[in-house]
């Protein structure tokens, strides 16, 4: 008992795949971080926009076997961007410089007035800088 592929459904089949492939394409634009002078504008699902005065600490942390940077906020959300990211599988040779990046944004536009605050209950995994500070910045 053998079983070959008529050409409606190897057609459906490539349509499929196609049609996976050009919604990936499209979601995939849509994924990351846009950088203005007073805000941070996360691309994910539903678009969020973050004062840089409110952020409180930047830092790269591991989640599922990929490497992600998060920011936190003074409310003690936290927000994990989908872009940048790196791991086994979705190696970015660029990640640490964008994580840089980000970070020096933040540095140079949360304000003169801004101070850390510090967030109750608020969980940072990870290790703690070397000066023992968990809302130091990445650079």
């Amino acid at each position: 008992m053998t079983w070959k592929p008529t050409g409606a459904e190897i057609a459906e089949s490539l349509g499929m795949w196609g049609a996976t492939l050009f919604v990936m394409l499209i979601v995939g634009q849509y994924v990351g971080v846009t950088l203005t002078e007073s805000t941070a504008i996360v691309h994910n699902l539903r678009r969020r926009t973050i004062r840089w005065s409110n952020v409180q600490a930047i830092r790269v942390e591991p989640f599922q076997g990929i490497r992600t940077v998060v920011l936190y906020e003074a409310s003690g959300r936290r927000t994990r961007l989908r872009a940048p990211i790196t791991g086994f599988l979705n190696w970015d040779r660029g990640f640490e410089e964008k994580f840089h990046t980000i970070g020096r944004w933040w540095l140079e536009h949360r304000g003169p007035d801004w101070a850390p605050v510090p967030v109750p209950g608020a969980q940072l995994s990870g290790p703690l800088a070397p000066d023992g500070n968990p809302f130091a910045s990445p650079t």
